[in-house]
This record gives C-alpha cells, structure tokens and sequence, in this order.
C-alpha cells in the first residue's frame, strides 16, 4: 500500500539492468536451454570425461544392483504365492469348518469310536484345527502325525497295514512326516493336561497336538511278534472257555467268577491296543457296550475293582478315544464311592456296587495299607476327566492322613489300618511285599502324575527308600545278591516276595525323574536278584516267595523255596522292572532276561488248547503241578510289559507322558495349561 504523500510526488522511479548474449546463447546454440538433447550431450561429456576406473566401478554397481533386483522379485514372488495358497487353503477349511482358522498343518487323530464307521476299517480322517486357545478340548491321548494333510487312512485298528500304507506313501512324497501306528508306536499326549477343576463339566474327548521330532514308527521284532502269538494262545483259550466270565480255567476248559464282571476282558483291553489286535480289540469292546452291567447284586474289592476295571477302562480310553469306556469308567466309580463313608474316611476294603454299601471284611474292621494307598491315580484322574473333584478329593484325604499317622518306622508303613480309628495296627511288622507293596509305588507315581508338585508324596517316597536301606536291605551268599528283607519287632527275615520285584522298577523311574542317583545302583542290584529268583530254578520260572541264604554253605544256591512258596501264577513285577532298566539303560541283557521267561512259560504253563496256566511247583519241570488258573494280570500285565521290553520304541508308552497304575494300565501325566 501507498501513502498519500508518495502519490503526489508523481510517478516512481523505474530501474533497468541489461545483459548482452552473445551470438550462441542467443541462438541457443552450445548453451544451456533445458532441452533433453542439451541434457544427453551434457551427460555424455561428463562420463567422458571420468577416467576409466571411474567408469568401471560404476558399471560394476549398476550390474549388481540389477542382479540383486532380479533375485529380490524372485523370492517376493515365492512369498506372495505361498501366502496366497494358505489363503486358499484356509477359505477351503473355514467352508468345511466355520470359524476356526488354520493354524497348524493338519493332524490325524486318535482313532474314532468302534461306531463312529459302519466299515470294516473306519477312517481317520484329518484332525480338526485348533480351536482356540482359551477352548480346552479335553484329556491327553495318543498322537497320531500326519504324513499328508490330504491323506486318509483307511484303518482304526490295524497295525500292521497302517505301517505298510504310510511306508508306501513316503515313496511318493519324500517331504511327508512320519506318522504314528495304531499300536501306539509315538505316544505324545496332549501337553494341556491339567488337574482337575471343581466345575462339573462335561466329559472331554481325548485330543491330539500336533508333534516335534516326528519319527519312523519302529517295526515290530521277532521278539514282539512271539509275545503276539502267546497273546493270541491265551485269548483264544479266554475266548472259547471263558468269554464275558473273570477268569481262565484251561485246563478244565472253564472259568471261574470273583466279581463276574469280565475281568480277563476288562484287563486285556489296552494290551489289545498296544499290540495292535484289531479284531481281538473289536469284540471286547462290543461285550463291554452290550454286556458289562454293574447295575448287580454284588460285593467287589475296591482295590482290585479300582486297579483292573476302572484303570483299564481309562487306559483304554486315552488309547481309543472311545467314549464309552469313559462312560463304564464313571460308571464304576460312582458305584465305588460308598467305600469312603466310614467314620475316618479310610475306605471299606469291600463295595456292594449294586446296593452302594460297603463293608469291612468279616473277620476285621481292618483294610489293607496297600489297597486304601494303591486307588489314587485311578480316582485323580477319573476326576480330571469328568471334571467331579468327589473322587480326588476322597482318595487325597486317604493320603493326608496317612501322612500323618505315627507308627511309621523311618518312612515304612505296617501293614494294616482300621476303617474306624484310623490309626495303624499290627504295629512292629514291616515289609515290601503283600498288603504294603505298591502304598510305596504310588506315593512316586502319584507325584509324577501330579507334574512333581505334591512335595508329600515326594517326602514321604524318599523317607521310606533310606528306611527300606537302613532295615530292609541285605546280601545273600554265595553270590552277595542284594535282596530286601522283612523286620518284623526288630527281627529281620531273609524272605522276600516275587511282588517286592516291583521296587528295582520303580526306583529306576524316580531317577529317571531326577531323584537320586544312587536310587538306580540300587534298582540294579535289586533286578539282578529278581532274575537269579528264576534263573537258580529247575523250572527257570520263579516261586512265589524265596528265603535268601545268609551264610554260605557248601552246596546250597542264594536262593532257598520252601514248599508253601514254590507255586508261580503269571506274576508280571520282574518283566515289568525290566521293562524300566532296559527302557532307561539300553543294556540289551534286560531283554535277553525277559525272553527267557517268556520261553520258560511257554515250556511249563501253556495249555495246547489255549490259554496259560499257573503251577504248583517250580522246582519239578517233568511235572510243575498245574493250577488251572490264568490270572487276568496274565494278559493286562505281564504280556504286555514284555511287549513293551522287548521294544526298541522308547515313544511306545513314552515314560515322560504315561505312568502306569500298579495293574499295568498307562495314565496320562499331568501337565499345567
């Protein structure tokens, strides 16, 4: 804006500055006019006049630059197209399964229920995704991995066939990923395993996670294959003379009833699995689907009925995935709760499971230290399935307060307690054989199924092994076997149950989990005289109980049998403690043991037309005196822990995820969400 007063003075001054151009930059001849063809010639002369290293290095880094280009849009168009094909692949997936996304190659499942397929061979189709992660989809249960998420095997049971298929379909697609057989040949549970909550909820189905460090399934061995064959010999027996009854008369060619509840059958039932008896398994389980009632007028052992029926019927549930051997296993449990209700809450050793009412033996208000310790892992885990903390909590009260009891002599426990008083009796009498044996087996197993955190049991384990090294443990002549004694009012006796086999076992599992190192020098002295029990027999098989010689005599074994004892009836507790050494060393010598036992019932206690039979004397092997009996534990134990010595397969029932009840049934081991 102007002033008035600079208006008047008439118009501004105006400044001028001229320039001359010359003759080119008027023309726009050899100047700079910003035309292109001015900008090339400019260019050019610029890059002339660079020297020729100058030059050189810049070609070289235009060159890598392109060839870095090149590679770049190469490897940005894989990604692109990998994503795109998950893309489609999870807009398939959510069109057959609305709402869950695809997060992990897919997983072949357990097998399905027997009547999930009306085929010979039901299939297995691919698992599921995922659901979320706040979704819990039930109880820990065999793996099974998929070699191609497109791949469906058209099996539930067969073993052998699985096997063949996949090794048929590796050839075509080297990249696939080893499955595991039905037989169970990689086991990894589910590692969202968790205790149970005190929210009633419905029952979970077992589920699969998808697996690290898959593996070839390992073959079966000539070894396995005889145990197959034995199982096959007894079951015929069973099945011909014996079927839907307790147990095995062979001889005779009949049966006979302790709770006529088709125990046999009931205990063989994840042996069968193991093993891969498809057909054997199939018609078990339709006799527990049409035929096993509990709904009846009788009274049963709540030890024996814990340990055989309901461990079986869980076993083979995390096995299958068949629910209803988790419905027949609610089913028992329930029909066993009235044991509980005494005045101490130490359980009746009997339970009328059609009435519901228990009861005491008749001659005593006594039950059995081992019977009311050895029902825990059963009744725990029956809890975590259903989701009913009534069945833990009434067996952890029985642990608590045994926790507490005096009487104990340095961790040993006597062998009776009284349902009324609670309190120990028999005082002064300690032993790791009958009526106390497994109370010491599962204060272990209940703290490895319990994920290591009931510090107890843990205490109360480890107290009793330095009693049973400071009372119980001596050496017998000639050959020093370390062997484990009875003390009965400060005397010590030199006998020594073939069921006290268990402890080498057992002690080789809690170093295994981290326990002393010494408790396996001492599982491996105690399995080598477990062994010496058979081999310093005529028969080759062991008595029932021996006496271990103190002294040494001229011509006298380490081993003495008193004629009481020398009977055998299938027991499974060595094979079953070598099973552990082997499954923990690799020292070949444990399975070199246990075939010689098995070749030894096969020569003495099988019957030709069909099943085994325990004896009267080990000591006669031109007449051991049959008994006309197979136990059931023939079959649900000792069979199927030779299966499982006679294994290279360490994931076949892998010890880190599975701890077996004291009837040989695995159980999964708890692991926190």
């Amino acid at each position: 804006m102007y002033s008035g007063a600079a208006a008047a003075a008439g118009p501004p001054r105006r400044d001028f500055i001229s320039v001359t151009l010359g003759p080119e930059e008027a023309v726009g001849v050899g100047g700079y006019n910003n035309s292109k063809a001015w900008r090339r010639r400019s260019c050019w002369r610029k890059w002339k006049q660079l020297s020729r290293l100058q030059r050189s290095v810049i070609l070289f880094l235009f060159a890598f630059l392109a060839v870095c280009g090149v590679i770049s849009y190469t490897s940005m168009g894989e990604a692109w197209k990998s994503i795109t094909n998950k893309s489609l692949d999870e807009q398939r997936t959510e069109q057959e399964i609305p709402g869950l996304k695809l997060a992990k190659p897919a997983v072949l499942p357990a097998p399905q229920k027997a009547d999930a397929n009306h085929g010979d061979y039901p299939e297995l189709s691919l698992q599921k995704p995922p659901k979320p992660p706040h979704v819990r989809r039930g109880p820990s249960n065999l793996q099974i991995k998929a070699p191609r998420r497109d791949m469906r095997l058209k099996t539930r049971h067969d073993t052998i066939r699985a096997v063949e298929e996949l090794v048929e379909a590796d050839k075509v697609e080297k990249t696939e990923k080893s499955i595991i057989s039905w037989r169970g040949a990689v086991i990894e549970p589910d590692q969202s395993t968790e205790p149970p909550s005190s929210k009633i909820k419905e029952p979970e189905k077992p589920s699969s996670v998808e697996a690290e460090d898959q593996k070839e399934p390992v073959p079966i061995n000539e070894r396995q294959l005889a145990v197959i064959e034995a199982f096959r010999h007894a079951w015929k027996g069973y099945k011909d003379f014996a079927w839907g009854h307790d147990e095995l008369k062979p001889l005779s060619k009949s049966y006979s009833e302790w709770f006529g509840l088709g125990l046999t059958l009931i205990d063989a039932l994840d042996t069968m699995w193991i093993l891969g008896l498809k057909e054997e398994f199939e018609e078990a389980r339709k006799w527990v689907a049409n035929d096993l009632v509990f709904d009846k007028n009788v009274d049963v052992n709540l030890f024996e009925s814990t340990i055989r029926i309901l461990g079986g019927l869980l076993s083979t549930y995390h096995l299958s995935g068949d629910s209803l051997f988790l419905e027949k296993a609610k089913d028992i449990g329930n029909r066993l709760m009235p044991a509980f209700k005494t005045p101490s809450k130490i359980p009746y050793s009997d339970v009328n499971i059609g009435q519901g009412s228990a009861h005491p033996p008749r001659w005593t208000s006594d039950s059995t230290v081992a019977e009311v310790t050895s029902i825990q892992l059963e009744f725990r885990e029956l809890s975590r399935l259903t989701g009913d903390e009534k069945f833990q909590k009434a067996v952890d009260e029985v642990m608590k307060h045994v926790h507490t009891l005096s009487g104990k002599n340095d961790g040993l426990v006597p062998m009776f307690i009284n349902t009324n008083s609670g309190q120990f009796t028999h005082l002064g009498v300690y032993t790791l054989g009958a009526r106390a044996d497994s109370y010491y087996e599962y204060l272990l197993k209940q703290w490895i199924q319990g994920g290591k955190k009931e510090n107890e049991l843990l205490e109360d384990y480890m107290r009793a092994i330095e009693g049973v090294k400071k009372h119980l443990l001596q050496r017998s002549e000639p050959k020093k076997l370390t062997f484990v004694g009875e003390l009965a009012h400060g005397h010590f006796s030199a006998k020594m149950d073939h069921l006290v086999c268990f402890l080498p076992g057992t002690l080789a599992l809690g170093a295994h989990n981290g326990l002393a190192a010494d408790h396996m020098k001492l599982a491996e002295a105690l399995i080598e005289t477990c062994y010496q029990m058979y081999a310093q027999v005529e028969t080759g098989l062991s008595p029932e109980i021996v006496h271990f010689n103190l002294h040494a005599q001229k011509g006298h074994k380490d081993v003495e049998i008193k004629p009481a004892d020398r009977h055998n009836l299938l027991r499974p507790e060595t094979v079953e403690s070598l099973f552990y050494m082997y499954r923990f060393t690799g020292d070949k010598k444990y399975q070199d043991w246990g075939w010689e036992i098995l070749q030894n019932f096969n020569r003495y206690t099988r019957v030709p037309t069909g099943g085994y039979t325990s004896i009267n004397n080990v000591q006669n092997p031109s007449n051991p005196e049959p008994r006309d009996k197979m136990e059931s534990f023939f079959l649900g134990e000792t069979l199927k822990y030779m299966f499982l010595l006679f294994s290279d397969d360490i994931d076949l029932i892998n010890l880190d995820k599975y701890v077996f009840n004291t009837e040989a049934h695995p159980l999964p081991i708890w692991v926190p969400a």
